[in-house]
C-alpha cells in the first residue's frame, strides 16, 4: 500500500513540472486526492458494499470535482492533472502510467449492464477535454488529441484526434488523410437542398389532390 502511495506522489514530479514539494502535492493536488479516494471506494466496492463506496466516491466528487465511480478499475501511477471535469464510469479499466487533463469523459453510450466503459491500456495519454465513449481500447502507447471524441478502438502506438476521432499518426508515421476541398460539407447548401425537396413532395401532394377531386366532380357529373 505505501509503495503504491509513494508511486503516486512521484508520479506527479515526473509529470507536472510545477510540482514543487511532497507537502504541496499532498495538501494541493485534487488529482491525488481523486485517486486515494478512489482506491478505498473500490476497496469496499470489490466487497458488494455498494453504498459505502458510493458514498465515498461522492465525497470525493465533491471536494475534488473529480468523478470515478468505484468500479473503475485503475492501475498504477494514474496521473490526473488539474482534473476538474473529469469522469471516469463503472466498467472502466485503466492500465499502467496512464495520464488524463482536465475534463476528460472516460463514459458509455448506451444503457445495458454489462461492459460499456472504454480499457485504457498502458502509457496512454488523453489530453484535455477528450472523450471517450463506449467499450473500445485504446491500445497502448497511445495519444488522444484534445477536445477529441472517441468512438472505435485504437490500435497501440496511435495518435488520435478530432470528431470523431481519426488516426493522424501510427507508430511514428503520419497517417495520409484523404481529404478533396470540392466536396467539403456546406451544411445551409444541405438544409436548402432538403428544403426543395420537401417542396417538391407537398406540390406532388397537392396535384394529386386536386386530379382525386376533379375525378370526384367528374364522377357526379
Amino acid at each position: 500500500m505505501f509503495k503504491r502511495i509513494r508511486e503516486d506522489i512521484e508520479v506527479i514530479f515526473e509529470n507536472d513540472p510545477a510540482a514543487r514539494t511532497y507537502l504541496e502535492v499532498i495538501l494541493t493536488y485534487s488529482g491525488l486526492h481523486a485517486i486515494w479516494a478512489h482506491r478505498i471506494a473500490h476497496f469496499f466496492y470489490k466487497r458488494k458494499l455498494y453504498f459505502i463506496a458510493r458514498l465515498i466516491s461522492q465525497i470525493s466528487r465533491f471536494f475534488t470535482g473529480i468523478e470515478i465511480h468505484p468500479g473503475a478499475k485503475i492501475g498504477r501511477r494514474f496521473f490526473i492533472d488539474h482534473g476538474m471535469g473529469v469522469v471516469i464510469g463503472e466498467t472502466c479499466e485503466i492500465g499502467d502510467n496512464v495520464t488524463i487533463y482536465q475534463g476528460v469523459t472516460l463514459g458509455g453510450t448506451g444503457h445495458e449492464k454489462g461492459k460499456r466503459h472504454p480499457t485504457i491500456e498502458d502509457n496512454v495519454l488523453i489530453a484535455t477535454g477528450a472523450k471517450v465513449l463506449g467499450a473500445i481500447t485504446i491500445g497502448e502507447n497511445s495519444k488522444v488529441g484534445a477536445g477529441s471524441v472517441v468512438l472505435k478502438d485504437v490500435p497501440p502506438n496511435c495518435t488520435v484526434v478530432g470528431i470523431p476521432g481519426r488516426i493522424v499518426k501510427q507508430d511514428g508515421k503520419r497517417v495520409a488523410q484523404k481529404l478533396d476541398h470540392n466536396i467539403l460539407p456546406d451544411p445551409v447548401f444541405e438544409r436548402l437542398t432538403d428544403l426543395e425537396k420537401q417542396v417538391e413532395e407537398l406540390k406532388k401532394e397537392v396535384q394529386s389532390l386536386k386530379e382525386g377531386r376533379e375525378e370526384h366532380v367528374n364522377h357526379h357529373l
